[in-house]
């Protein structure tokens, strides 16, 4: 099963969403923060509202006595450690001390309106096993830094995952009861925390549906704590993983080939020889780094899928070069015209196929399965 993503209106904003929490990540907040909590708490009284103060300084003591006022929860984390980091936070009291709950992400700068929060929560409680994305449409008057990020980033998501999501840098998220457990294991103190979260979703095979919202941005989004380079990069880490797998694996399929070649005059094993090495370590890198619902699976399992497919990638490399190199093109222009022919079809393949990850219910059986063979060893006599 493969993540998709759909666009639809959720219920009326009306709609109780008493058992939805409210999770606001804030640092060095102002007025706007006091005046989001003020509105969410006159809107749904009945809905508790989590803001966790990252590391903020002093001057910013008096916002959060009036949020704390006001009936929100205050979590303090005493030195800044990062969105992502507060977010977990924030999940983490929600998931241990309101089983039952879900949970709605807000940012706390005002670039969400109490409308679209509400919304967007009670579009999650109507689908709990679903991502709900407020996504804004990026129409009108938009700082260019957030144009041009979120496109560059929605067309690398794109091209990783299979998924297309308008809005990946959204902050305004909404998850059910039963993905808090997955968010708390989710990696990255900063802004990567959201992706990951939304590639996690994606290789799970979680649905995705994005909800229409306001764009918001106020004085240019000169509030917003995004430092373009260093948070760029770890947004961008997790796209790229795969990007580098792929190259560093090429690399040694190249080199191999040459070498191979020269050895041995015959292109058939120079192509098998170099192949069965770029794979080994294509495979253990990809099954633990770039496709993290792989290690889920037996080892033998994900062997078995693999060689398949690079049995079949190894005739059609073959075949492409044999073909190339008969009309004349040099060995290694060959090489590189049929692996850049072939990557596509690797990444789908081992993303849908090889690495796929097994269902919230085969992962449950298989942990339950050996939490029930760990006891008999460990009861025995000693």
């Amino acid at each position: 099963m493969t993540g998709a993503t759909t666009r639809e209106q959720p219920a009326d904003p009306a709609t109780s969403v008493a058992r939805t929490a409210v999770v606001v990540p804030a640092y060095q907040p102002d007025a706007r923060l006091v005046a989001l909590v003020d509105a969410l708490r006159a809107a749904v009284p009945e809905s508790p509202v989590v803001v966790v103060d990252d590391g903020s300084d002093r001057r910013c003591g008096g916002v959060f006595r009036a949020v704390r006022a006001l009936g929100a929860v205050v979590l303090t984390v005493p030195v800044n450690r990062g969105k992502g980091h507060a977010l977990r936070t924030g999940i983490r009291w929600v998931h241990d001390r309101l089983p039952g709950h879900g949970v709605v992400c807000a940012d706390a700068d005002g670039q969400h309106t109490v409308v679209d929060v509400l919304r967007v929560a009670a579009r999650s409680q109507a689908e709990p096993e679903a991502v709900v994305l407020g996504a804004r449409r990026f129409a009108g008057d938009v700082p260019v830094r957030s144009r041009v990020g979120n496109a560059a980033t929605r067309w690398a998501f794109a091209a990783t995952t299979g998924t297309r999501v308008r809005d990946t840098q959204t902050g305004l998220r909404a998850y059910g009861p039963g993905l808090l457990g997955d968010l708390l294991a989710v990696r990255g103190d900063r802004y990567e925390y959201e992706l990951r979260a939304l590639l996690e979703a994606t290789r799970a095979g979680r649905r995705i549906v994005e909800v229409d919202v306001a764009t918001v941005y106020l004085d240019d989004n000169a509030s917003s704590h995004f430092r373009p380079v260093a948070d760029s990069l770890r947004v961008w880490a997790p796209l790229l993983r795969f990007a580098a797998s792929s190259l560093g694996s090429a690399a040694v399929d190249v080199v191999a080939l040459l070498a191979l070649h020269a050895l041995t005059g015959s292109l058939l094993a120079a192509v098998v020889g170099a192949r069965l090495l770029s794979a080994g370590v294509n495979f253990a890198v990809n099954r633990r780094l770039v496709f993290p619902g792989g290690r889920d699976l037996p080892l033998r399992v994900a062997a078995a899928r693999y060689v398949a497919l690079a049995a079949v990638l190894l005739a059609a490399g073959y075949g492409l070069l044999a073909l190339l190199t008969g009309i004349g093109l040099p060995l290694l222009a060959a090489k590189v015209g049929t692996d850049v022919v072939l990557v596509a079809t690797s990444y789908e393949a081992q993303r849908r196929v090889v690495f796929a990850p097994l269902s919230a219910d085969r992962r449950a059986a298989r942990r339950g399965r050996a939490r029930g063979r760990a006891p008999s060893s460990a009861a025995r006599p000693t």
